[in-house]
């Protein structure tokens, strides 16, 4: 059974993916910051299926996390780094320095530490997919959320640069997942949020566009199709 491991699993996007993986037939392992809700999804989906507690912000959690992952799965054929938060908005000058450096460590850090304790064992297997979720706010900007812009322009670079070091047989793609209704979107849309798909919808599109993606794919900047 193929495995494909996904961080930021208690809601939105990652909770919508768990879903639609599962009904695909994949092995799906996740890990949230919550413990109710990664509880849930334990309780919800079966056994052959792994939701642990996990703050991807912390190398050392993400290394044991890993560990465990492999030894019971192998490495995966698709990891994905979706686990973000964003600050309230608000000008740049107005965030105060813990919520600036929480939203960096979870963002861009994070994906970071997921990479390095995951990928080496990818690399070793000779095979897998890495999607680094972007977002349109790191191919433009608005105002007001400065911070989260300046997070996924780093995963565009960062995720980029990864493809070049890649060998052979592995892929790492910076993802925009589009607009999607989600609790995320509300806090800076607020009631225009809803104007959007839900996450349940997108995930329809998104999962298939995923396991699609070619070797030739590596390193673009890609986007779920509407």
């Amino acid at each position: 059974m193929t495995t494909v491991v996904i961080t930021g699993v208690s809601q939105g996007l990652g909770r919508a993916m768990v879903a639609e993986f599962a009904r695909q037939g994949f092995s799906v392992c996740g890990c949230s910051r919550s413990a109710d809700k990664t509880a849930g999804l334990r309780q919800q989906f079966e056994s052959f299926h792994r939701f642990d507690e996990v703050d991807v912000s912390s190398d050392a959690e993400v290394s044991k996390w890993a560990s465990e992952i492999i030894g019971d799965k192998g490495p995966p054929q698709y990891l994905i780094n979706n686990a973000a938060v964003i600050t309230e908005n608000a000008s740049l000058w107005d965030v105060s320095a813990t919520d600036f450096d929480r939203l960096m460590a979870i963002n861009v850090s994070g994906t970071a530490n997921v990479i390095r304790h995951f990928v080496p064992s990818m690399i070793q297997n000779g095979q897998g997919t890495i999607i680094n979720f972007s977002s349109g706010w790191g191919r433009s900007v608005s105002a007001k959320v400065a911070p989260y812009c300046a997070s996924k322009w780093a995963i565009e670079g960062l995720t980029q640069a990864l493809a070049e070091e890649l060998p052979q047989g592995l892929i790492a793609v910076p993802l925009n997942p589009g607009i999607i209704n989600t609790q995320m979107l509300q806090s800076c849309f607020g009631e225009g949020a809803h104007l959007y798909p839900t996450p349940e919808e997108w995930a329809a599109r998104a999962v298939p566009f995923i396991i699609n993606l070619k070797p030739t794919d590596s390193g673009q900047p890609l986007s779920v199709p509407d």
